[in-house]
């Protein structure tokens, strides 16, 4: 299992391919494909691992834009007591959801695609692959 150590806006994230994560809005369309290049760590099948001082060179993580949306609500309330002053507001942080497509490092990808992910039949209730 491949994985990845991103930073993008402030933060880093673990992500791996296949599945999805939620980062600060990105200036993308929905389903328009998006490239993350800020690779800290990288950490492949076999278990090697590479750390970037401060990024790994040559390392991509390839996404596609799921959906942009906003979190759940925080509220803010402010109270002096016996002042009769009272602030009550709200707030939701607008997120894009990120699906991730694949890892790329120096010519290396990891992750897979629809197209190429093993055929799952239904055999006596279980599930198991093809190939």
């Amino acid at each position: 299992m491949a994985y990845a150590v991103i930073a993008t806006g402030g933060k880093q994230y673990r992500v791996e391919p296949g599945r999805f994560f939620d980062v600060e809005k990105v200036a993308a369309e929905e389903q328009a494909s998006f490239t993350l290049d800020q690779v800290l760590l990288l950490v492949s099948d076999t278990g090697e691992v590479t750390v970037g001082r401060p990024l790994v060179e040559g390392a991509v993580v390839q996404t596609t834009v799921l959906q942009h949306g906003k979190g759940r609500k925080v509220v803010i309330y402010k109270m002096r007591p016996k002042k009769h002053y009272r602030r009550k507001k709200g707030h939701r942080q607008p997120f894009t959801r990120l699906m991730v497509e694949t890892i790329e490092c120096n010519g290396i990808v990891w992750g897979t695609t629809v197209e190429t992910a093993p055929e799952v039949v239904a055999v006596d209730a279980e599930l198991v692959p093809t190939s």
